[in-house]
């Protein structure tokens, strides 16, 4: 079973990060060039809404099952599984959600497509930085499958 919720962890990653940068660009997009916000747009956003919460429960199944929660944090990877990588995806995925909510609430399609675009930005951000200290805490991964 943790092999399975590690494959589906390890490849659904790859539909979180599209979905989210095709928000993020489409929102950039929108705001600077002061386009409406369409259905299209809001549609978007929720998917990569949804996909980065699915990925955040595969996670939590994934921290809880294999006991990361007790490793020995003065070792650099422990920590890193233990604390590092955990914290960074849950303030990228509130980011997330605080820009979902917000492009709801917002009045005007600018505001809309700046919430979006400021808000997946951060995170999309941080899930990189994460991504890329993994690589480098721990040598038995590799860049998105890239040796």
């Amino acid at each position: 079973m943790y092999e399975i919720l590690r494959s589906a962890h390890s490849g659904w990653r790859y539909v979180v990060i599209l979905l989210l940068l095709a928000a993020f660009v489409t929102a950039l997009s929108g705001f600077t060039g002061k386009k409406p916000f369409t259905e299209g747009n809001r549609k978007l956003a929720v998917f990569a809404l949804i996909s980065s919460h699915i990925q955040l429960v595969l996670g939590l199944l994934l921290y809880f099952m294999n006991d990361w929660y007790k490793l020995d944090s003065s070792v650099p990877s422990n920590r890193y599984w233990k604390m590092e990588h955990i914290a960074m995806m849950i303030i990228a995925i509130i980011l997330i959600t605080i820009g979902n909510s917000k492009s709801k609430k917002a009045t005007d399609a600018l505001a809309k497509h700046k919430s979006i675009f400021v808000f997946f930005g951060f995170g999309l951000l941080i899930i990189t930085v994460a991504i890329f200290l993994m690589v480098k805490n721990d040598a038995s991964r590799s860049l998105f499958g890239i040796s």
